[in-house]
């Protein structure tokens, strides 16, 4: 029935931390969020599957294990691992969930972005219930020459999405061609960089605004 597809109660998330960082980082860093947003939600956070294979960009700010998703070249435009990333998200997805929507942080963003279009494109998480949004930090699009990043972004992206974009932040520019990819996102502009930013007055509303659109879901 209609009824029965709604979000009940707090929708829960599954969070995908940044490059060569964990879960428990991203953890912390959300928790700088005022308690009336964290308390609308049901997180859950885990760690990517692969140890990280080099330097990490926190050491010395959080404490190891640190862990990466997949592995790519410079520009971002060869994967590797990314086909048995995608098989251990949903494996998660299917064994933990089901969950409403997709949280990303940097290499996490960039793959909650792409996985509404890779799931209504039947490439990935066919075996979970549609993600009803995502909520992107610092995220950019996926190197184009590749087939699974096309069916990632074409047609547009309907689910609702809230993006943090800040223009100190090396990945703005493909952070910014991401909203096109998406039908109505939202976004909240900060100052703060590569960084899951604090939610000051007005980044508040927006995020109040979003969790009411998604409410009705």
């Amino acid at each position: 029935m209609k009824r029965e597809s709604k979000i009940q109660s707090k929708p829960k998330i599954l969070c995908l931390h940044g490059y060569r960082t964990s879960g428990a980082i991203l953890k912390k860093q959300i928790e700088k969020w005022p308690n009336s947003v964290l308390h609308q939600f049901d997180f859950h956070f885990i760690d990517a599957p692969f140890p990280s294979q080099g330097k990490s960009e926190v050491e010395g700010i959080y404490n190891p294990p640190y862990f990466e998703w997949f592995q790519h070249n410079k520009d971002m435009t060869g994967y590797e691992n990314f086909e048995s990333c995608l098989e251990f998200i949903e494996n998660y997805m299917v064994k933990h969930g089901p969950f409403d929507g997709l949280l990303g942080f940097s290499q996490g963003g960039m793959l909650a972005a792409a996985f509404p279009g890779l799931q209504a494109k039947g490439v990935a998480l066919t075996k979970v219930p549609k993600i009803k949004f995502v909520i992107i930090i610092s995220g950019s699009k996926l190197g184009l020459p590749s087939l699974v990043a096309q069916k990632a972004y074409a047609p547009s992206i309907s689910c609702p999405s809230l993006h943090f974009l800040s223009e100190k932040d090396f990945l703005m520019p493909s952070g910014l061609k991401l909203l096109e990819s998406f039908v109505e996102p939202l976004v909240i502009s900060h100052p703060k960089g590569h960084a899951v930013p604090r939610l000051d007055e007005k980044s508040l509303k927006i995020v109040e605004g979003f969790i009411q659109r998604i409410s009705k879901l």
